[in-house]
Order: C-alpha cells, then sequence, then structure tokens
C-alpha cells in the first residue's frame, strides 16, 4: 500500500502518519481503539507480522493465514468500553466490511484488549 493514500483505519489521514509507524514499531497505539483500527488496517494490508506481535502472548497463535481473496474496505467503531490512557483492559465493538469472492459482507466482533507494560495487546473476542 502507498504510504501516501488513506488508512485503511478510517480516519481519514494518510497511512504514513496513520497506522504505518504502529505497523514499523516506531509507535505504539495509545488506545484500545488505536489498536482496533491499527490491527484492521494490518489485516487490509496484510501485515500478518504486525497482527501477531500485537495478539496478546497468552492467546496468540502460532501462525496467521489471511485468504488473499478476502478484501477489507471499512471499520465501523460501534462502542468501547475503557481501553484509555490510563487503562489497564479495554473492549471495542466494531463492524468491519469486506468482499471476499466477488460478495460483500461483514463482520461484527466484541473484541477485548489488554495493556501490559505500557502496549495495548488483542486478547480474544465474540463474534455478534
Amino acid at each position: 500500500m502507498s504510504l501516501s493514500r488513506r488508512c485503511p483505519c478510517g480516519h481519514g489521514e494518510p497511512f504514513a502518519d496513520c497506522c504505518a509507524p504502529l505497523h514499523a514499531g516506531t509507535r505504539r497505539a495509545a488506545t484500545a481503539e488505536q489498536l482496533m483500527r491499527s490491527r484492521f488496517s494490518a489485516f487490509a494490508v496484510g501485515d500478518v507480522p504486525y497482527l501477531l506481535r500485537t495478539w496478546h502472548p497468552s492467546r496468540r497463535p502460532a501462525k496467521l493465514d489471511l485468504d488473499p481473496a478476502q478484501s477489507w474496505s471499512r471499520l465501523d467503531i460501534l462502542e468501547q468500553t475503557g481501553g484509555g490512557p490510563f487503562d489497564s483492559d479495554g473492549t471495542v465493538r466494531f463492524q468491519a466490511h469486506y468482499r471476499l469472492h466477488g460478495r460483500s459482507g461483514t463482520l461484527t466482533e466484541h473484541s477485548r484488549f489488554r495493556r501490559t507494560d505500557g502496549s495495548w495487546f488483542y486478547v480474544d473476542g465474540d463474534h455478534d
């Protein structure tokens, strides 16, 4: 993805100024929502190492295979609890829009996040 294009996370900023620094490890997410948005962007651009790195170690899979036929197009944050800069836990309920084999779809999930040693991690989530 071109760094000058709009970031897939939906904030409207160029990718280079939004999620790319998180993916590169030069900045870390300040909130659970910011981590959620950066992880959505990682799915959109196929950044598997970032997805694994931001998965809580207690729940991180050994590997992750993304379907190359699936493209992620939009993220809507529906609700959040906690997850602020001074919280240790938070949740984000979101709806992610995608296309797979020419068909549109949505994934709605209530995700749990935990901050450990100053970094936010995705723990797990329940699909609606």
